[in-house]
């Protein structure tokens, strides 16, 4: 029990005075999700629209494989990017592997199946109630788009939310293709388990409560946005 209290002592000390060390992991942190986050919107939401509004051959395959990639286990992902972009790998020549750019590509793949998932649940439902109006006044699917998005924004959102959360808890795949390095790829996820096993209890303590912080507010933002109760 004094063990514990100490290290939280230590830990709310470290985050009051703003720790240069915790302050810097904490920052790539929030710089490699966000742009995770941001990079899987960007390719995943067309995509997730695409599987609402057109019928094509194959479109089913995609939304099971995409629901069914929700699960991605975090290492495997790490270990496939990790060979495309170690010397001998067809990415090598990119010079990326263990840096935070292949924490970020890491992180987009993981983001990608949940971005897309929830975009076509989205967008479905508005297509559903006003696909047939937006066609009889003589829009194109590719012109009702930014109609469509722009009506399935709170799903959207939520999408994005849910992506973000995915990337900022992670820790299987960046600390493969990241390597945990200090001052340059250790992130709070990877840097809680090093500190653990080293025995810096504070350090890791003051992470994990900030951690815990993001988490619930994304958790706050994501029922904010959500339909129903969360406004209530």
């Amino acid at each position: 029990m004094n063990d514990f209290s100490s290290a939280f002592g230590a830990a709310l000390d470290l985050i009051i005075r703003l720790d240069t060390e915790l302050l810097d992991i904490v920052l790539l942190s929030l710089r490699v999700s966000l742009s995770a986050a941001a990079l899987g919107f960007v390719i995943g939401a067309p995509c997730g629209a695409a599987l609402a509004l057109w019928r094509f051959p194959g479109r089913r395959l995609m939304i099971a494989l995409a629901n069914a990639l929700l699960g991605l286990p975090p290492v495997v992902v790490g270990l496939f990017i990790y060979l495309l972009l170690t010397r001998s790998g067809p990415l090598g020549a990119l010079g990326w592997l263990f840096t935070p750019a292949a924490m970020i590509f890491a992180q987009t793949v993981l983001t990608l199946p949940i971005i897309i998932a929830l975009s076509h649940r989205a967008c479905e439902a508005i297509w559903g109630q006003h696909g047939d109006s937006l066609l009889v006044t003589g829009a194109s699917r590719l012109r009702a788009l930014p109609v469509v998005f722009a009506m399935a924004r709170i799903g959207l959102i939520t999408a994005f939310i849910a992506a973000f959360g995915r990337a900022i808890a992670e820790v299987g795949a960046i600390i493969v293709v990241g390597g945990n390095i200090r001052s340059y790829t250790r992130t709070m996820t990877t840097a809680i388990a090093l500190e653990t096993s080293r025995g810096d209890l504070a350090l890791a303590l003051g992470l994990g409560l900030i951690l815990i912080s993001i988490s619930l507010m994304i958790s706050s933002a994501a029922l904010w946005f959500a339909p129903g109760d969360g406004r209530r």
